[in-house]
């Protein structure tokens, strides 16, 4: 088991979404099968009750749902590009460097803060390929020890909407001046929710910070950082199928149908440079 853990802030919601995808990876019929994440709750000293809460549960459809979708739009990456560099930033616990199936050529780099990183050291394995950094993603200088003599994937799940939209921008186009080519994958909250949780009073957000930077519209990417464009985008309530729960597959699905609730959560992919698609 590892040390005592009790973060706090932005970094509190790494062991939700952490608890969420290992709970969901429990079903017969999980969308995610993340059974890294169930071994990383067993192994982390955290006292798991605190999220025992009523509702919380439900959520774990929805993280999969998203996970599940950047990690199928990761793999086409890597399928066009078997010899690609990956940043994952703001990478929290997640496993997906260990839950896809990585052509050998890949550099991935899983980049957080010092102490997320070195909690991630305990919990997964080294790996030829892989690597962690122990840094702000806002900080310039963690970006100039990344070689940049390939395509790139950068993921950038439940991160950009923390940040302040003038450190998003700084964060894309310090990427997109260093690198020839390749994609950003993200995630977007709509403007109604990060309004919302602007307004929310500290005691009733609990500790989560609230969201800083929304997405108005897909090709917000666009005006974040003109080099990048936008390929395509998906609701995550639209994924509803997937869901095995016949109660939350139909909650998702009344959710689908309203325009507002529909998009509360999106999901980006955008390109810049050379493109492998052609």
């Amino acid at each position: 088991m590892t040390g005592r853990v009790d973060f706090s802030g932005v970094q509190s919601t790494m062991l939700v979404t952490l608890y969420l995808r290992a709970l969901e990876s429990r079903s017969e019929d999980s969308i995610l099968r993340d059974h890294a994440a169930a071994e990383a709750v067993r192994r982390i000293d955290y006292d798991w009750r605190k999220l025992q809460q009523p509702g919380l549960a439900g959520n774990r459809f929805g993280v999969a749902l998203r996970a599940k979708q950047l990690d199928d739009w990761a793999a086409g990456f890597l399928r066009r590009n078997p010899d690609a560099t990956v940043l994952q930033l703001g990478c929290g616990l997640d496993s997906r460097a260990f839950r896809l199936d990585l052509p050998p050529g890949v550099r991935w780099f899983d980049v957080d803060l010092p102490d997320v990183v070195e909690l991630r050291r305990d919990l997964y394995p080294d790996a030829d390929g892989y690597r962690t950094i122990g840094a702000s993603v806002t900080d310039p200088g963690w970006l100039a020890g990344i070689p940049a003599d390939r395509p790139v994937l950068v993921i950038a799940e439940g991160l950009l909407m923390y940040l302040p939209t003038v450190e998003v921008e700084r964060l894309l186009r310090r990427i997109t001046d260093r690198f020839r080519g390749g994609e950003l994958i993200f995630d977007g909250v709509a403007p109604w929710v990060a309004g919302f949780t602007q307004r929310l009073p500290e005691r009733l957000r609990r500790g989560y910070p609230p969201y800083l930077t929304p997405l108005r519209a897909s090709r917000d990417v666009e005006r974040w950082d003109p080099r990048l464009r936008y390929v395509e985008d998906v609701a995550v309530t639209s994924q509803f199928a997937k869901i095995p729960d016949r109660t939350a597959r139909a909650a998702h699905r009344l959710m689908s149908r309203s325009p507002a609730l529909r998009d509360w959560l999106r999901l980006v992919r955008a390109e810049f440079g050379t493109s492998a698609d052609g």
